[in-house]
């Protein structure tokens, strides 16, 4: 499964201590689909769940956050394009 920009909802934004990137997965994705996307994008993008939301309509609204660090700053516009 590749996340589509569609996926993705408006970027990323930043507080003091972590970044956070909203996704969005349809109902037409598995359980266990999103359960491996987001084990690959907490290993390779040092991404960790913060929360989940699963809706009645079976979407889900997932909000993945990562600490800051000195060079990290906020996410550039393209930072959620192609995955």
């Amino acid at each position: 499964m590749t996340m589509s920009a569609d996926a993705r909802e408006s970027g990323g934004f930043s507080d003091e201590e972590y970044d956070f990137l909203p996704l969005r997965l349809p109902r037409e994705v598995s359980r266990v689909t999103a359960a491996m996307r987001l084990a690959i994008e907490a290993e390779f993008g040092g991404w960790e769940l913060s929360r989940v939301r699963l809706y009645t309509d079976g979407s889900r609204r997932v909000l993945l956050r990562r600490k800051r660090t000195k060079t990290s700053g906020m996410l550039p516009p393209d930072a959620t394009k192609g995955l």
